[in-house]
């Protein structure tokens, strides 16, 4: 992420709570999203993502705490943040015996954009979304995949500075997923757009997003990079760095579970590697070992968690606990 991203923030929520009697959805939520940044919100169903996203588009009040989207409260001014905010729920509705050019004129009419300037927008937009062969066809012969990238382009036209994404991958198939995801990451990098993702598909917001947040009953768990949440998720795992060698003389084994920060080395006869756990990456420092006795290195990596990783060893973590 870059310093402009860091010193420039578009969403924050301050202590963000909502409780519904007893029940409290959203537990004293605290996030910061920065302009240009994709943010994956990630959660199972119910754990508070949707109710989060209606307090910022001031759609409901929170019970405490304060939302600022682009500089604007949404409890009080809840229609200039939907002029600056561009949503797109799990189930897009659109006029199914109109075209797609007619669904986003009337989207642009809406906004008060002018016909001709609609009219242009609205050719831009398919095209950018792969949808210019089929704008002529009727919505309701649309895919769910096609209806997906159309109610990108319908969020597009009114110019928004931030896109609210509330399971835009509900009922893809995984290459649709696979397209789709492409298709947000394109668009936030041309146009400029910061992007709030919601989600449960933790795999492919993996790869689009620049920073992922697990979200749990209504609690953000931790946040960060795929490596950040493992280390605030667990922050006494050892670092495992595989390794494989043309030969192994006991002189450089040795020196290398002599390292500082080694805590122990084997080998993995399945996939014929050695496996070094440290207490931080020594990668750099087996190379220069390596190198000093003459052996060649065929291959050096540190074995790094997955969202989907992290995801199921903190919910078993939880529930042995």
């Amino acid at each position: 992420m870059t310093s402009t991203m860091m010193a420039d923030p578009v969403i924050t929520l301050t202590g963000l709570t909502k409780r519904y009697g007893e029940l409290t959805a959203v537990d004293h939520l605290n996030l910061t999203i920065h302009r240009g940044e994709i943010f994956g919100l990630l959660g199972p169903n119910g754990a508070g993502k949707s109710t989060t996203i209606l307090m910022m588009l001031g759609l409901t009040e929170p019970t405490e705490g304060t939302a600022n989207v682009c500089g604007i409260d949404p409890t009080r001014q809840p229609i200039l943040v939907k002029r600056k905010v561009g949503y797109l729920p799990d189930d897009v509705g659109f006029y199914e015996d109109m075209n797609a050019v007619e669904n986003l004129m009337y989207t642009a009419r809406l906004n008060g954009i002018p016909d001709d300037q609609g009219r242009r927008e609205a050719d831009r937009l398919l095209e950018l979304v792969g949808l210019s062969d089929a704008k002529h066809k009727r919505v309701g012969t649309y895919s769910r995949g096609m209806r997906q990238r159309l109610g990108l382009a319908d969020v597009l036209i009114k110019r928004p500075e931030v896109i609210i994404l509330d399971e835009p991958t509900l009922g893809l198939d995984p290459e649709g997923i696979k397209e789709l995801m492409e298709l947000i990451r394109q668009l936030s990098r041309q146009e400029g757009i910061t992007v709030l993702l919601s989600s449960h598909q933790l795999h492919q917001v993996q790869e689009v997003c620049d920073r992922v947040g697990l979200f749990v009953k209504g609690k953000l768990l931790a946040q960060g990079d795929v490596n950040a949440l493992a280390q605030q998720l667990f922050p006494d795992e050892k670092v495992k760095i595989r390794f494989s060698l043309s030969d192994t003389p006991e002189q450089l084994m040795q020196q290398i579970r002599e390292l500082p920060d080694a805590v122990d080395l084997e080998y993995d006869r399945n996939a014929d590697e050695w496996v070094l756990q440290a207490n931080t990456d020594l990668s750099s420092d087996i190379a220069s070992l390596v190198v000093g006795h003459n052996v060649r290195l065929y291959s050096l990596k540190q074995e790094k968690f997955g969202l989907d990783e992290i995801y199921l060893r903190y919910f078993q973590g939880s529930e042995a606990s």
